[in-house]
């Protein structure tokens, strides 16, 4: 099949997503038309997830592509790049407080990211209740998408944006996420100032990090006065079930738990003992490194579900510079088929280099800081 021209191409990106919207917005500035595919319901029908630094160098230049650097400045948190590193015994170690003018990384939920990023797309670019279940045709295309309530569209490109278990990635690689060994356990605080004064005071306005060698704790504010921890421990993927508890046993958790973490200060255990609701499992999972595939003129891959990485300072920022990259070289190539070949020549070998620096990485959360991350106030971020 010879491929179509990008102005001429049923685009179809699966995951809505700031990946995934981040390159359905650069696309249809340029005046190329998209549909993006979403398992949810619909906008709101499930959290987000935490709070995201968006950096100069990758997610702030890729919403400066898509038009919304100063919409994006107008909702961000700057005294969110506050970062405190903390001894188990409630001992601040440093402190970096952000300048008034410092835009290297500032805060925005998550939710309010993909909130910015939907009200940019035109409405019905997003389809919502579309759940992927496999990509079928050649490799030259045309691709046919077979979604789980019995339909099917047919597409000249598939843009997997769908994140670990990406069904797009199903298609032109065997690779699966593996489980890294070390697991997060997510808790929630609200009314951070009236409800957890004194967690407040120790985390500031940002985040604060600890880890003894075995255990960590990293604390992350978010917007509205709420605050969420990541337990961090080196455990078996199905530990909650081998320790005989269930996930919704948040108490029985909560005492396991101080017992994993004993010795730990009254005041540091207060990520532990005071959060507000259940707890949410989060084992971290890695792809392998590195991880390529033989290339498709009619599918491409963007972050997660093309380098699922540790979270140490990549995630979504790396989504985001993979989503405009493959925008643009849409917008610039004469064939769907040349854009694919000049995204992948950048972003393979930048995603392979990252990963291998990463690889193991999820081992770092737990260390205890050496001079150099003190000196730099924590560890790398999402």
């Amino acid at each position: 099949m010879n491929s179509p021209t990008p102005a001429n191409a049923r685009i179809s990106i699966i995951g809505a997503g700031p990946g995934g919207l981040t390159c359905a917005r650069i696309l249809q500035r340029h005046g190329i038309a998209v549909t993006v595919y979403d398992r949810d319901t619909d906008a709101d029908s499930r959290d987000q997830g935490g709070s995201l630094d968006l950096h100069e160098e990758d997610g702030q230049l890729a919403l400066g592509e898509a038009g919304l650097l100063e919409e994006f400045f107008a909702l961000a948190r700057f005294e969110g790049q506050e970062m405190r590193v903390v001894d188990p015994a409630g001992r601040v170690l440093s402190h970096h407080l952000p300048d008034e003018d410092e835009k290297a990384s500032p805060e925005i939920d998550r939710g309010q990211l993909r909130g910015l990023l939907l009200r940019s797309l035109p409405a019905g670019t997003v389809q919502w209740g579309r759940t992927l279940e496999s990509v079928g045709g050649p490799a030259d295309g045309p691709r046919t998408l077979t979604f789980t309530d019995g339909t099917a569209v047919e597409t000249d490109l598939v843009i997997g944006a769908d994140g670990a278990f990406s069904r797009v990635r199903a298609a032109m690689s065997a690779a699966t996420p593996r489980y890294t060994g070390v697991s997060f356990l997510e808790a929630w605080f609200d009314g951070m100032e009236s409800a957890h004064p004194e967690l407040s005071e120790l985390v500031g306005r940002g985040s604060a990090h600890v880890a003894d060698g075995e255990r960590g704790l990293f604390a992350q504010r978010n917007s509205g006065g709420h605050m969420r921890v990541y337990i961090m421990q080196r455990v078996p993927v199905d530990w909650i079930a081998e320790s005989g508890l269930r996930p919704e046993d948040t108490e029985g958790i909560r005492a396991h738990l101080l017992k994993t973490f004993a010795g730990w200060s009254p005041q540091v255990l207060r990520m532990i003992t005071e959060n507000d609701g259940p707890y949410v499992d989060r084992p971290l999972l890695a792809l392998p490194v590195p991880h390529t595939w033989e290339r498709s003129s009619s599918a491409a891959l963007l972050g997660d579900a093309a380098h699922l990485m540790p979270p140490l300072g990549v995630g979504v920022n790396l989504a985001m510079l993979d989503a405009a990259e493959l925008a643009l070289a849409l917008v610039r190539s004469s064939t769907v088929d040349d854009a694919v070949r000049t995204y992948e020549k950048s972003m393979l070998p930048r995603s392979t280099e990252i990963a291998q620096m990463l690889e193991g990485g999820a081992e770092q959360l737990l260390a205890v800081p050496g001079p150099d991350e003190i000196a730099q106030s924590g560890p790398a971020r999402r």
